[in-house]
């Protein structure tokens, strides 16, 4: 199943990241510039 995403909020910036191990959870880098922004996560498969 195929679906759009459709975004209604002014998007700044999109970018790509690995997750990485951080202690027993799991961490994704942002530019420090975005410290305290809201930003959305989405998972996808592999």
């Amino acid at each position: 199943m195929t679906e759009n995403l459709v975004l209604s909020e002014s998007v700044e910036i999109v970018y790509e990241k690995k997750i990485t191990p951080f202690g027993t959870s799991a961490k994704i880098d942002a530019p420090k510039k975005y410290r305290g922004w809201r930003a959305y996560v989405i998972i996808v498969k592999d």
